[in-house]
């Protein structure tokens, strides 16, 4: 269905009511509306040239430096799991819906949390483990400090999709508040970073699993953050009196106002007052205006004009988003690129205006498969007969089911071909995953190399592994299915590494990947290790603050840290950017606290990418 600016104007009267019964996001500089880094170019990071770059030392991070430690071993039990598809976040269940549905599950969480008032802060998140989500002590024994104080100096978004999912899952998970830290503190730097990664609405989640009476000023900046993102001004009426309070804020003062039409009071002399007391003003605050406008008392009409405005803030996109208002793309492209995840997951942008924003967004986890088909699907019915997107969506019915096999396979392979960036050639792969997996086996001219791309994009493992007697030994699609492999037996030699030739692998960055990753998951002996570390030029027994912190983090078994340092280590936009060095330590570590699955595809992601 397609939502159209009437009815998205209908939604967020609803979405911001409903949310007048749940807590909200804060800023950082009370003068600036902008978070940190906000603003910076949408250039790539420059890439660390070897795990040296990467050097982290716990010792000014709240935590003594330990003496170097080997690689570390599987735990007992610690087996590689399954993947076999993308498993979504409760939290992110409202990006895959329509708008009625999104509505209808901002009510059910308002509905929760009145059944759940007084939560302790001992533990503090959204989804538990029979949800897919890690343990409550998946941060066992960590200093909280030193966890709060990685999760700010992260640079999101990092290289691989699979292990931004893996982080995500960690933030929202049903956590035990670590030692040294407040509970609501700890739900921030979770809050921000999630919002940083382009999580807006798992941002927004945790956020709220905190109950009003128990905010700290740290998480009224952080939901002011997570309510801009997901453009729901409702998500800061719980708490919008006494943040405006003690935050000392202006977005929370102007907050306030827009609250209080929300609830159905004459706002037009609150907002007046706020005018005149320098709280926002031009752009900011006929944003404001236009947002409280559409509260149930909501008089007055707004028009909003960006040709005077220089520089968005987030303030600027929240308001914008909750209204249904569109920004000129000369603006957009100024700011960081996670808003464009933020634009992708928002149910006020026009579905349409969604599609380029979803490449980003999916290349980084933030959208899974069935999201992005959602969002095509939703243009298969568009008016528009001659759009270029609904030509996409026309040729993705085809490769799903609508032609004969030939038809499908020319589908996919025009659907893999038109995208001009990499992040449109990836998304493009994680659209059609589970055409790919519909496609038989006989299929004549199968591009078995992108099939099997596809399919692991999305997870599809099982599916993947299918083709392994049609991919061509040395071949991408055979070292791919090497490495995500489910026999946990599995083993090969130098020579198998050796013999890999991948397309596009001039430089051989990819074979060291692949040896990289086959060392982590332990499908290599240990001479072959030694001796092919030494013949590709891979540091892998190299130590640093880094190494030994996340050898640390596998040898206790604390899920959560691994993850958080594996995300650490992987700090660049790009694959090229990420030394194999730091692949076989991530692989080896995940493995080692029981996240076997998440490692083989982040292993062939690699691959996959380069």
């Amino acid at each position: 269905m397609r939502i159209s600016r009437t009815n998205s104007a209908r939604l967020a009267i609803a979405v911001c009511l409903i949310g007048a019964g749940i807590p909200a996001l804060g800023q950082d500089s009370p003068e600036s509306l902008l978070p940190p880094g906000f603003n910076d170019p949408a250039t790539p990071r420059p890439r660390p040239t070897s795990p040296g770059g990467l050097t982290l030392n716990p010792a000014t991070l709240g935590r003594p430096a330990a003496a170097p430690t080997p690689a570390p071993t599987p735990l007992p039990g610690a087996t590689p799991a399954a993947v076999d598809g993308e498993v979504v976040d409760p939290v992110v269940a409202a990006v895959l819906a329509d708008a009625q549905a999104a509505a209808a599950v901002r009510a059910a969480e308002a509905y929760a949390r009145a059944l759940s008032a007084h939560r302790s802060l001992d533990t503090v998140g959204v989804a538990g483990p029979q949800q897919g989500a890690l343990a409550p002590d998946a941060f066992r024994g960590v200093d909280g400090i030193y966890v709060e104080e990685l999760m700010r100096r992260l640079n999101a978004p990092i290289a691989s999709r699979w292990l931004s999912m893996a982080l995500r899952k960690t933030l929202v998970s049903r956590l035990d508040t670590p030692a040294r830290v407040n509970g609501a503190d700890f739900a921030a730097e979770r809050a921000w970073l999630l919002v940083r990664m382009g999580e807006s609405v798992s941002g927004r989640a945790v956020a709220q699993s905190v109950d009003p009476e128990n905010y700290t000023p740290k998480l009224y900046n952080a939901l002011m953050q997570a309510g801009l993102a997901t453009g729901d001004p409702g998500a800061f009426c719980p708490v919008a009196d006494k943040a405006a309070a003690v935050a000392r804020e202006r977005g929370w003062v102007v907050a306030k106002s827009i609250c209080a039409a929300l609830a159905g009071q004459p706002a037009t002399q609150l907002l007046a007052a706020n005018e005149k007391a320098g709280a926002a003003r031009g752009i900011d605050m006929l944003l404001a205006k236009k947002v409280a406008g559409m509260g149930a008392r909501g008089r007055q009409a707004v028009t909003i004009e960006w040709d005077s405005v220089e520089q968005l803030t987030a303030w600027r996109i929240g308001m914008a988003l909750a209204s249904g208002t569109d920004i000129p793309d000369t603006l957009i492209a100024t700011v960081n690129p996670r808003v464009q995840a933020w634009r992708a997951l928002s149910p006020m942008v026009d579905v349409r205006a969604r599609i380029a924003p979803a490449d980003y967004a999916a290349a980084r986890g933030v959208l899974s498969n069935a999201a992005m088909v959602d969002l095509y699907g939703a243009l298969d019915n568009d008016d528009d007969q001659a759009s270029a997107e609904l030509g996409i969506a026309r040729d993705l019915r085809t490769a799903y089911s609508a032609g004969t096999r030939a038809e499908r396979m020319t589908a996919l392979t025009g659907l893999w071909d038109e995208p001009k960036t990499a992040d449109g050639r990836y998304a493009r792969l994680i659209l059609t995953a589970r055409a790919a997996a519909r496609l038989p086996l006989d299929t004549e001219g199968a591009d078995v190399d992108r099939l099997v791309k596809a399919m692991l994009s999305a997870g599809l493992d099982r599916s993947a592994l299918r083709w392994s007697g049609k991919a061509d030994k040395g071949g991408d699609a055979w070292a791919m299915l090497a490495l995500a492999d489910l026999d946990l037996g599995a083993r090969y030699t130098m020579g198998d590494v050796n013999g890999y030739s991948g397309k596009d692998d001039s430089d051989g960055l990819k074979r060291r990947m692949l040896f990289a990753g086959l060392a982590g998951l332990g499908r290599l002996s240990r001479e072959d290790i030694s001796s092919g570390a030494e013949s590709l030029g891979v540091r892998i027994g190299a130590e640093n603050s880094w190494t030994q912190a996340i050898d640390r983090a596998a040898r206790n078994n604390q899920p959560g840290l691994v993850v958080l340092l594996a995300a650490t280590g992987m700090q660049t936009t790009q694959w090229r950017g990420v030394p194999p060095e730091v692949l076989y330590r991530t692989i080896s570590a995940m493995r080692a606290v029981g996240l076997g699955g998440q490692a083989r595809m982040i292993a062939a992601e690699a691959i996959a990418r380069l």
